[in-house]
């Protein structure tokens, strides 16, 4: 143990600080681990073969990888631009940039159906056009963007920020142009912290319900993700509810535990470069 750690050495300390952490971690950790410990595997596979299930995860994973490759393109930009510029309102924008975070998702929805519903603001030139957003599959992935688009930016944009300003400055005194510097430099010491942005609106992303209810609808097949087909499944077979929970759960524990061990990997090459 650290000489400087602040953890009480003597059994009252321990004890005292040992009970509240035991029961937070029990209540943050004990609904997730339920899911797999109602039914065995063997079952939990079998009540994952149905046909609402299988349409509920394809749509769910095609969902996703459109809205994390969206956000990855056009959240790199915009954490890139906060994290380097200073301009009036920089603040402001920035709160801005967060607010789904903390918005009720359900609000999001209705944003969203306010603006490209039909008669919304874009959505009555949009249904003139001949184009229909609201309860399709493209509102799924809107939804989901909206609300996980901000897990990466925030993240990016720290990442960004922990890169060294001298390094930057001596890649422009050897007259190296800002995009080469940006692949060269920029992008590998904030991968890291980019990777973990991409995990967390992944998994915001797959389980994102409540915009998508109110914007996309629960339609099998069609805008149906998982988190809905659970909730369509607490209504009629419990089981097959608690298997889809187990799946998301785990896909989720997954990315995060291969984008942790990928960050410790990439720290560890990009420090014996530098």
């Amino acid at each position: 143990m650290r000489q400087d750690s602040l953890v009480p050495r003597n059994l009252a300390g321990r004890v005292g600080l040992g009970v509240p952490l035991g029961m937070l971690l029990a209540f943050l950790l004990l609904p997730l681990l339920s899911v797999f410990v109602s039914m065995g595997p063997a079952k939990l596979i079998a009540k994952l073969r149905t046909e609402s299930a299988y349409q509920a995860l394809v749509l769910s994973m095609q969902t996703t990888l459109i809205a994390v490759a969206v956000i990855v393109l056009f959240g790199t930009p915009l954490a890139l631009w906060l994290a380097q510029s200073s301009f009036p309102g920089k603040r402001v924008v920035e709160v801005a940039v967060q607010m789904p975070i903390v918005a009720p998702p359900a609000v999001a929805g209705v944003g969203l159906f306010l603006v490209f519903g039909e008669g919304g603001l874009l959505g009555g030139a949009l249904s003139i056009a001949g184009v229909t957003v609201s309860f399709t599959t493209a509102a799924v992935v809107m939804a989901q963007t909206l609300i996980a688009g901000p897990f990466y930016v925030v993240t990016a944009r720290q990442a960004f920020d922990s890169v060294g300003a001298e390094l930057l400055a001596v890649s422009r005194t050897l007259g190296v142009r800002p995009w080469a510097t940006f692949w060269r430099i920029m992008v590998p010491l904030a991968a890291p912290g980019m990777l973990t942005g991409v995990a967390l609106s992944a998994a915001r992303a797959l389980g994102e319900f409540g915009a998508t209810i109110v914007f996309a609808g629960n339609l099998p097949g069609s805008t149906q993700t998982m988190p809905l087909a659970i909730f369509t499944a607490m209504q009629s077979d419990f089981e097959v509810a608690v298997a889809m929970s187990a799946l998301l759960v785990s896909a989720a524990f997954v990315m995060l535990l291969a984008v942790s061990l990928i960050n410790r990997r990439w720290q560890r090459v990009t420090s014996g470069r530098i």
